[in-house]
């Protein structure tokens, strides 16, 4: 099983088409003024090396950076590049074997081969450079690959081989000598919290992880995620590579003010505003929504999120603005409002949602 994932895919998207900045430090985010509020989306390797990274804010980028290119996001040019990307993937061919590709978003992707394949890792090695010399004629994009067992383990193993040297294995065999000693964050699907959670229980590594009782993490974490997270350890996935298009189960949109919002009745009329943009992504979606959810964040940094579910689902404009609105009523109109954003809970699709995935 292989994951590809493109390197610093917005800012090489960026520098394609402005071949000029080969090489500088550049930051994409926000509307590419490093004094607005705003944060990075990606950041070149040039630019990482002065301590820039994704979701860091641009003010304090600008000051890790202050030679850096700042541009502003560019979400279309990202949406057709990744296409382009997707579209070399599909057209592969694996020792004759059409494969299956997992779009995960605009820039990684889990391939497969599409029937019952028996390969030695020389082989698999081979398709993986195989993959990055197709994605690089067909788009001028770099990008490196994982191979492992499994998606968590091909997953894992691309971190280890970006940018050079381009191709990294982890399998059954060596997954505790590569992954035994790192901290349990070094896992897919840890987080901080849960790494936090799990270090009170006084597992810091991923050996440990393995080794633990998974009753304890049972009982600790739920009866659902805690074996999860103890099969994560011991580097084992079951879920197969699926093309099947991903189905949101919501659409949000949120909004950072430069200027703190202090009248509650703009802050009421940005609510508004902002819920109709969700509601024209939802109705892309063919599918009404059910629940509405607003989230605040007050000056200087302090977020909170309420949600409401709706009498009947439905995609009346006035009904879910409404509704959002009405959510204010339960926060605190005590102190001014940097950021704003709705998100509106769909209905499930016919057939439900796949939980594979």
């Amino acid at each position: 099983m292989l994951h590809v994932d493109l390197d610093q895919f917005i800012a090489a998207v960026e520098v394609l088409r402005r071949p000029e900045l080969a090489g500088l430090p550049v930051v994409v985010g926000g509307r590419g003024d490093p004094t607005e509020r705003g944060v990075v989306a990606t950041a070149s390797y040039e630019a990482r090396a002065f301590g820039v990274g994704s979701g860091m804010p641009l003010r304090v980028a600008a000051r890790k950076c202050p030679d850096a290119v700042f541009l502003p996001v560019d979400a279309p040019a990202y949406d057709a590049a990744s296409a382009d990307v997707m579209a070399t993937l599909r057209s592969l061919r694996w020792g004759g074997q059409a494969v299956v590709v997992q779009v995960l978003g605009w820039d990684e992707a889990f391939v497969a081969a599409e029937g019952e394949r028996e390969a030695g890792e020389a082989d698999v090695v081979a398709f993986a450079q195989e993959i990055r010399a197709e994605v690089l004629a067909a788009t001028r994009l770099h990008c490196s690959v994982g191979i492992g067992n499994n998606k968590l383990q091909a997953k894992i193993a691309t971190d280890f081989g970006k940018p050079d040297p381009g191709v990294h294995v982890i399998t059954d065999d060596t997954w505790f000598e590569q992954m035994g000693h790192r901290p349990t964050r070094a896992l897919w699907g840890v987080g901080s919290k849960t790494a936090a959670r799990l270090a009170a229980l006084g597992i810091e590594t991923v050996d440990q992880l393995a080794r633990s009782d998974a009753a304890e993490l049972a009982a600790e974490l739920g009866p659902t995620m805690g074996p999860w997270f103890h099969r994560l350890g011991r580097g084992v996935d079951s879920s197969p590579v699926d093309a099947t298009p991903w189905v949101p189960r919501a659409h949000g949109r949120e909004e950072t003010f430069q200027a703190d919002l202090e009248d509650w009745a703009e802050v009421e009329a940005a609510v508004r505003r902002i819920t109709l943009r969700v509601l024209a992504d939802i109705e892309r979606e063919g599918r009404p929504a059910f629940r509405v959810g607003l989230k605040l964040r007050y000056r200087p940094f302090f977020t909170v999120s309420r949600s409401h579910k709706l009498p009947a689902p439905t995609t009346d404009p006035d009904v879910l603005a409404d509704a959002a609105v009405a959510l204010l009523d339960r926060v605190e109109r005590d102190r001014p409002v940097r950021l704003l954003g709705v998100r509106l809970e769909m209905v499930p699709p016919e057939g439900g949602y796949d939980e594979r995935r």
